[in-house]
């Protein structure tokens, strides 16, 4: 390989020696694995989305068994890969695609990017993968490593550089092997080009690499510009009675949208928890003891939850409309259940499942 050689094909050259060949939506070129797997890996690194890969193929095998599967199943397979936004979306799109372009996905990239949560770079990898269309892709990894090879200064979040990074991505692309190329961009930035202790010497483009040149791997790309973060809290009533626990299923759109959670109420009333509880839900509470707080971070955001446990007998039957239903608390792991308020629930059935007090 000549250092000499064009940036798309020293990329091209690499990946067919290097890079990787091996991953489950690699086997063929169904639209459906390969947006299934482009979906999941927004945000999320390939480790973590292989099992949660394979556990919604064998669930939902095509795209007209996730259409047609309810919301909730989705959500409870979802739960734990985060960004839950996603998996909203995956379903809207899903039905999308049976609804409106008769379950099949549409060839083109720019068809593509109108469908629920796909997106421009999304659109552009489902295309060149499944379809072998010429477009172009800008995730993470990608922006990585077009801001480090070609120089690019400012946070790739702001319009003007991220545009730049556009024109560069377009740009770049080669007449020919638009797949292996666009999966070389990938491994490079997830195997090489890493955000922490980039590996330059084996980088196939490393010889015309301008921060290599500069020194500058540590500050390209530059990092999002630092702003404080809000602090939000709650308190959270873990209701128990019986080894079953009351959740409430969330509104479907914001933070945790679809999933289970635990009924909240004002920190300002957590003095009084128990009478909230008996008044809203019209059990009886035998015990009422706060739990250690629980720190969240989301985004844009920091959470701290504080748990009260509180023990009940004689609860009301909720009515069927109610967001609010009760769970056997042995059956936790398996809900749609938010990561934080998943992790609780488990915690409070180990100690209860070994005789400990539940403080």
């Amino acid at each position: 390989m000549r250092p000499e050689a064009g940036f798309a094909a020293r990329i091209v050259s690499w990946q067919q020696r290097h890079g990787r060949h091996d991953l489950p939506w690699q086997t063929n070129r169904d639209p459906y694995r390969i947006w299934l797997s482009e979906v999941m890996l927004q945000q999320t690194q390939v480790r973590t989305v292989i099992p949660y890969y394979l556990r919604f193929l064998e669930q939902f095998p095509d795209v007209a068994a996730l259409a047609a599967a309810p919301l909730e199943r989705v959500m409870e397979l979802w739960s734990g890969l985060g960004y839950y936004s996603r998996a909203r979306n995956l379903h809207r799109c899903a039905q999308t695609i049976v609804t409106t372009h008769g379950g099949r996905f549409p060839a083109s990239s720019s068809a593509l990017a109108e469908l629920p949560g796909v997106g421009r770079s999304t659109a552009a990898a489902i295309a060149a993968f499944a379809f072998g269309e010429r477009a172009a892709i800008l995730d993470g990894n990608v922006k990585r490593v077009l801001c480090r090879h070609f120089g690019v200064d400012g946070w790739p979040g702001e319009r003007q550089v991220e545009q730049r990074l556009w024109d560069i991505a377009q740009r770049e692309l080669p007449q020919t092997g638009i797949e292996p190329y666009t999966q070389g961009l990938m491994d490079l930035g997830a195997q090489t080009c890493t955000r922490t202790r980039p590996q330059c010497d084996p980088c196939p483009v490393a010889a015309s690499c301008m921060a290599r040149a500069q020194g500058r791997q540590a500050s390209l790309p530059a990092s999002r510009p630092a702003r404080a973060t809000p602090v939000r809290e709650t308190c959270w009533a873990v209701i128990i009675q019986n080894q079953r626990v009351l959740l409430e299923r969330r509104p479907p759109a914001g933070i945790w949208g679809g999933l289970l959670s635990l009924p909240e109420i004002s920190v300002t009333e957590i003095e009084h928890a128990a009478a909230q509880v008996e008044t809203r839900f019209g059990v009886t509470v035998t015990s009422c003891h706060r739990l250690s707080p629980v720190l969240h971070a989301f985004t844009h955001f920091r959470l701290i939850a504080h748990p009260v446990l509180i023990e009940v007998t004689q609860a009301a039957r909720l009515a069927a409309d109610t967001p609010h239903q009760w769970f056997e608390l042995p059956k936790a792991g398996q809900l749609a259940l938010a990561q934080p308020v998943r992790t609780l629930l488990l915690n409070l059935l180990e100690r209860s499942a070994a005789q400990a007090p539940l403080l």
